[in-house]
């Protein structure tokens, strides 16, 4: 049987350049109408024994080229269950050698989450009779833009994944977050009576399916319209922002993942005009207790901190700090693995984003009632 290689469907991303038996020349699609580039996920069959060499020629030229270094694909025999490939980069060409058992097997660059999942997520957490579902607008390809809305108390607290569609990792953490949410923990309780959560799930349905790395299906970056976001080109962000206009937002955070640096960290606000100590407090305590209470958190590395009155206001965190004087943060977790806690098998994996989501809650019930 002829080995083949396809990504037509919900996510992929891939294009054959080459094919010699096993041996493959691969290379990653731009985002739509934009120069990024760096998500890939594909299927390789009739590949039943044989040592596959894919080579992903185009690394070099990537949105992130430092992203490459110690990375490992990743790697399933059944689409659910990812460990990470012998994976090699040079002279901006990763290869990635894996002789697979069965005749499918499939590789991407963090395990996927697609938008079937979503819409069971979705499904799953609004069947509960203590939570509201609303679709707040349709995206330009016509998909749904979902709001969550879980809690009765008077804090307002937004969480929002993936405004960065290649960046599964974000949604694995929000998996985590409503799970817990909707469980009856008493960390859950503690928090639904405190606060009234707003969760998007998936800022950038457009770009999860389409396969991009960063921007929606019009090639827009998402966190760089939250000053003068518009129907045209980032309806995601405009139908957000406003429904956080009704609401108010005392405390956010907005989910993603790291391309280049080994670590689960956070960005704040800083450099924001109006900033005040009392935001930078909470910030900085919920950062220092996330860090003691798991040893995937730490604060020693992470982005460069703004000076004054130099922090990007279309970026979300940044704009909702200074729209609502809220506690807001970033946080990444990495496509790579956590060199403080390696695992050689998974590298960064859904179950510890997941776990990532349930910590940072536990986190936020400890401190909710300064907020």
């Amino acid at each position: 049987m002829t080995i083949g290689i396809s990504s037509d469907f919900d996510g992929g991303n891939i294009t054959v350049l080459n094919a010699d038996g096993p041996k493959f020349d691969l290379a990653i699609r731009h985002d739509k109408d934009s120069d990024f580039y760096q998500w890939f996920y594909f299927r390789v069959e009739g590949a039943a024994g044989a040592p596959l060499e894919l080579r992903i020629t185009n690394c070099g030229a990537s949105a992130y080229p430092l992203g490459w270094e110690n990375y490992r694909a990743r790697v399933s025999n059944d689409g659910e269950n990812w460990t990470c490939a012998d994976t090699s980069y040079a002279g901006g060409v990763l290869t990635i050698r894996h002789t697979p058992a069965g005749g499918c097997v499939w590789f991407a660059y963090f395990a996927p989450f697609s938008n079937e999942r979503h819409h069971a997520l979705v499904t799953r957490i609004a069947a509960h009779d203590h939570v509201e579902h609303r679709v707040l607008a349709q995206t330009l390809d016509g998909r749904p833009i979902d709001l969550l809305t879980i809690g009765s108390g008077n804090r307002q607290i937004w969480l929002y994944a993936r405004q960065h569609p290649g960046e599964t990792m974000a949604e694995w953490w929000m998996e985590g977050a409503l799970d817990l949410l909707v469980s009856g923990d008493p960390v859950a309780q503690k928090l639904l009576g405190e606060a009234t959560f707003y969760v998007v799930p998936n800022m950038n349905p457009d770009g999860s399916a389409r396969g991009h790395l960063r921007t929606n299906g019009v090639g827009v970056n998402l966190n760089r319209e939250w000053h003068a976001p518009s129907l045209e080109r980032s309806p995601e962000v405009w139908h957000v922002r406003a429904a956080m206009d009704e609401t108010g937002v005392d405390f956010a955070m907005d989910i993603h993942g790291d391309e280049a640096i080994p670590y689960v960290f956070l960005a704040g606000f800083d450099g924001i005009p109006s900033w005040t100590q009392a935001q930078g407090d909470l910030y900085t305590r919920f950062a220092s207790d996330l860090a003691a209470r798991t040893a995937d958190f730490q604060t020693e590395h992470g982005y460069p901190v703004a000076g004054a009155h130099k922090a990007n206001l279309s970026m979300s965190t940044n704009q909702l700090a200074e729209r609502f004087g809220a506690v807001s943060m970033t946080m990444e977790m990495p496509f790579k693995d956590n060199d403080d806690a390696p695992d050689l098998r998974h590298g960064w994996s859904p179950e510890r984003s997941r776990q990532m989501g349930r910590d940072c809650l536990a986190v936020l019930a400890g401190m909710i009632e300064d907020i």
